[in-house]
């Protein structure tokens, strides 16, 4: 029988911790699976602080900040994006997200949905996550 290479869970230090039981992320036969993010950030003391009061620009900024930390702990980066899935409670507030997304991926452009929902937990605006190759 063929023999498969281990998972590797990973746990970025500047990156908020996981509010469940889940990996920040998982990497496995070349990609890196980035699980959803929510617009949290990690305080001094390594805790997590849910940012669901703050304005929408702000939520996507602690999500890509997040995303960038995972992804970079796992040996990855922007470039190296396969595919992004974004959801987001205001499909009015897409162009706001894509021009602040634009800015991290650069030229690159992943396979990419925006997912229009009715709510998401905590009240967020947007949680999004991600495949990446490394």
């Amino acid at each position: 029988f063929l023999r498969r290479p281990p998972l590797q869970l990973i746990q970025a230090a500047k990156a908020a911790p996981p509010g469940g039981y889940y990996s920040q992320a998982v990497k496995y036969n070349g990609l890196v699976h980035v699980s959803g993010i929510l617009p949290v950030i990690r305080t001094a003391e390594g805790k997590g602080m849910k940012l669901n009061d703050r304005p929408f620009d702000e939520q996507v900024a602690a999500v890509l900040d997040n995303l960038g930390a995972i992804i970079e702990e796992a040996g990855s980066e922007p470039s190296k994006l396969v595919s992004v899935r974004v959801y987001i409670t205001d499909i009015e507030k897409w162009g706001e997200f894509n021009a602040l997304y634009e800015k991290f991926v650069g030229e690159h452009k992943p396979a990419r949905a925006v997912v229009p929902v009715p709510t998401l937990h905590y009240g967020f605006q947007i949680e999004l996550e991600a495949i990446a190759s490394y």
